[in-house]
């Protein structure tokens, strides 16, 4: 009879610890404007899986992917208010949130992609990443989309002069407007999705974008001139929203963490592979695509956008330095 007894409060204690660790698990939700296959899509993916394995199932996350649960500027609020756990974002439309992370918005900021890694990865990534926090962002690994370049239909694209009079589309934020108006040109802030259209129509007589959305978007069927200015490397975040993150415990942290750096390292490698894949895709189509070799004409026109940034900025401007000082 004891030995009975026994049994059944050994039973309805592992019954109750079982019921306590299902209550305590959490069950999360991403978000990701990119398509399936594509190298963002694929790490997250993986940062899902990976996160569920070092948490021994205590946090799991469920992805949507392209831009299902609303537009980009939707999802990075509903991330800071905490309608969503986690987000893959472009600091582009974070930067008019979180000032320091605007600075990765000035033109020619950085020199190329692995200098903005190197910052991304230092003093300087801190600060930003310090600034996302304080309005709801978490950053818990940056990922790569390279650098943007100028396309259009009708010539290439070799000093600012070049683009003087031109209507180029830019993502909606002042300092892509700046960087297109100091260079002579007209800036037409414009969704992503209407680009196509307007650069086959003429409504704009150009664009600037990273090789992969150059190709996969189709737009190298109506620009098929592709100028190498790489004049924004704008970096992506895995982020989370900062009230859960300091709800984990430190382990928690800790393997949220390395789940995040892991699919970092993935999705930096795919994008590699992607990016050449795409170059060789768009030129074997017919696209002319040049170097421009002499960018300091560019870089010199951005002076302007920089004063500009700074006055209205001048705390930032120590931020501006380090990443310009970093080797």
């Amino acid at each position: 009879m004891h030995r009975k007894i026994n049994a059944t409060l050994v039973g309805a204690v592992a019954a109750t610890a079982l019921l306590g660790s299902a209550a305590m698990a959490e069950n999360w939700r991403g978000w990701n404007i990119h398509v399936e296959g594509y190298p963002n899509t694929v790490a997250m993916d993986k940062f899902a899986e990976l996160l569920e394995e070092k948490t021994d199932g205590g946090i799991t996350l469920q992805m949507f992917h392209g831009g299902t649960l609303g537009s980009q500027p939707d999802a990075i609020e509903q991330v800071r208010l905490g309608g969503l756990e986690i987000g893959n974002f472009n600091l582009g439309p974070i930067g008019p949130i979180a000032p320091e992370a605007n600075v990765v918005s000035l033109p020619f900021i950085f020199k190329d992609p692995a200098h903005m890694f190197r910052v991304m990865n230092g003093e300087g990534g801190e600060k930003i990443a310090a600034g996302m926090e304080a309005k709801g962002l978490v950053p818990l690994a940056w990922y790569d989309s390279g650098a943007r370049s100028f396309y259009n239909g009708a010539k290439p694209i070799n000093s600012p002069e070049d683009v003087a009079g031109m209507k180029v589309r830019v993502m909606n934020n002042d300092l892509y407007s700046g960087m297109i108006s100091q260079l002579g040109g007209n800036p037409s802030p414009m969704a992503f999705a209407e680009v196509y259209q307007s650069l086959k129509t003429g409504v704009v007589d150009g664009a600037e974008n990273n090789w992969p959305s150059y190709e996969s978007t189709g737009h190298f069927e109506v620009a098929g001139y592709y100028s190498l200015s790489e004049h924004l490397i704008i970096p992506e975040c895995v982020c989370i929203n900062a009230d859960v993150y300091n709800g984990l415990d430190e382990a928690q942290q800790t393997a949220l963490k390395e789940a995040a750096m892991e699919s970092a390292e993935l999705q930096r490698e795919l994008w590699a592979e992607r990016e050449a894949k795409s170059r060789e895709m768009v030129e074997a189509a017919g696209v002319v695509t040049n170097e421009i070799a002499n960018k300091l004409p560019f870089q010199e026109a951005m002076v302007p956008v920089y004063e500009t940034y700074l006055e209205a900025n001048p705390d930032l401007r120590p931020l501006v330095e380090l990443i310009q000082s970093t080797e």
